[in-house]
């Protein structure tokens, strides 16, 4: 199964639809912490609708917590803009992690140091800086699934 990670999600909203998206996809999903909002949020339930129930959800209080729940020989991708190879360069296996930054700064150097050899991007327009959080995961983790198969999906 496939994980997807928030670190330090700031926007309800696009945590919801992460959250709908790994429900539709049985992804697990990943919160560190903080948070920048309450897991209870509107905003949050809004956007998840009714998935909340399907979801595979952990809350981690901190990166050092997180990275202390890996397990032995975890794969873990960090989506960065800095990355020079395009995620669909890469090779998924069915067990990895997809880790996600904060949508105000992204992921902190120290992360993206850690993982340097698993940095992807997703293309874009020179012009453009970003996609919205949500839409990253979901173009990330269909790659992956599809690369593995869709596991368990119609």
């Amino acid at each position: 199964m496939l994980r997807v990670v928030l670190f330090q999600p700031e926007i309800p909203q696009n945590a919801g639809a992460v959250l709908r998206t790994c429900a539709a996809t049985s992804s697990e999903l990943h919160l560190i912490g903080p948070l920048g909002f309450r897991l209870d949020s509107a905003g949050i339930r809004r956007a998840g609708m009714d998935y909340r129930a399907w979801a595979m959800v952990r809350r981690w209080d901190d990166w050092s917590a997180f990275e202390a729940g890996l397990p032995d020989g975890a794969r873990v991708w960090v989506a960065t803009t800095k990355a020079n190879h395009a995620h669909v360069e890469s090779r998924f296996g069915p067990e990895d992690w997809l880790l996600f930054g904060p949508e105000g700064s992204g992921l902190p150097v120290e992360i993206l140091t850690r993982f340097a050899d698993h940095a992807i991007r997703i293309p874009m327009h020179p012009k453009t800086r970003s996609l919205n959080l949500a839409q990253s995961v979901a173009v990330v983790l269909y790659e992956a699934l599809r690369q593995n198969g869709f596991p368990d999906m119609r």
